[in-house]
């Protein structure tokens, strides 16, 4: 059986699953997209392709199991996206929550069975079918869980829009000893500058009680200042837009002092190195055109 446990986003990996770009399914049409870096590089002739992707996924899976990670992978559906593992599920302490997600994407949790079949059944948790949410806008810390939220009227308009309040009350009712801060986001279903579609690919805590943000992202200055008298600002690494569009933020903690960087993220980089962090250095940049990079195509399983 598994026993999972993850408090946090840079203790110590143990066991992950990650996405598989295998049978990927035909290049979207426009309508079909579900976030605009998807929409930008469908128009531009850019979309990514499975032969492009697969030796991606497949270096980051060698780089986990160097760090004596066990790596699981979903089973494959004919002709489905299932790269974002993040989206569809994530783990709290003990609890695997199945993501409410777009009924488009239902599917993908089936590929799972091989994964649940090995957690007892108490801990798997579907919520009630009012809770939006998906796995990229829940950030662990420790006694608080930072949740990505959009609450406007226009909700329903936005395909970027994943994770509502009801989602928020669910996980404090499973979770009465954690703090669960919701953070409003900033959506767009057309411009990736515009468009924080989680909230981790506008903020990551990272080692040491450091962090990646996206001051824009966010769409209410308080929330921002929160986090940031949270960690204190000399600890935060502050991105553009450019920077939050290509998934700066996006990056991923195989323990405190270990840190998975897309390799073309320079300034980044080198101020993760200046913090004294080890920085694995990896090209994601064909998964990265799908609005998603490190975080979205993993989902720990156990951090010790």
């Amino acid at each position: 059986m598994l026993n999972l446990n993850v408090l946090n986003e840079t203790s110590p990996l143990k066991a992950v699953v990650l996405g598989i770009a295998k049978h990927n399914g035909p290049i979207p049409k426009v309508e079909d997209c579900y976030d605009p870096s998807s929409l930008k590089h469908v128009q531009l002739g850019t979309y990514p392709l499975e032969k492009d992707m697969i030796p991606e996924m497949n270096a980051l899976a060698q780089l986990f199991k160097s760090y004596g990670v066990q790596v699981y992978r979903p089973s494959v559906i004919a002709d489905c996206n299932q790269i974002f593992a993040r989206d569809i599920a994530f783990v709290i302490e003990n609890k695997l929550i199945k993501s409410n997600i777009l009924p488009d994407r239902a599917k993908e949790f089936t590929a799972l069975s091989s994964i649940l079949n090995q957690i007892q059944p108490e801990h798997i948790i579907e919520l009630p079918e009012e809770c939006h949410v998906e796995g990229g806008d829940v950030i662990l810390c420790d006694d608080h869980i930072f949740v990505g939220v959009y609450t406007g009227d226009d909700y329903p308009d936005f395909i970027t829009a994943r994770t509502n309040m009801n989602a928020v009350e669910a996980l404090q009712n499973l979770f009465p000893d954690k703090t669960i801060k919701p953070l409003e986001l900033k959506k767009s279903n057309t411009n990736p500058q515009e468009n924080a579609l989680h909230l981790d690919c506008c903020f990551q805590p990272l080692g040491h009680g450091k962090a990646l943000i996206h001051k824009e992202g966010f769409l209410k200055e308080s929330d921002y200042l929160f986090l940031e008298n949270y960690f204190g600002k000399e600890h935060l690494f502050l991105t553009t837009k450019e920077e939050m569009a290509a998934m700066n933020c996006n990056v991923f903690s195989i323990s405190e002092d270990v840190i998975v960087s897309e390799q073309n993220f320079t300034r980044l980089n080198s101020w993760l190195e200046a913090q004294s962090f080890k920085v694995e250095k990896v090209k994601y940049s064909e998964v990265s055109k799908q609005g998603g990079l490190l975080r979205c195509s993993t989902m720990p399983l156990i951090r010790s």
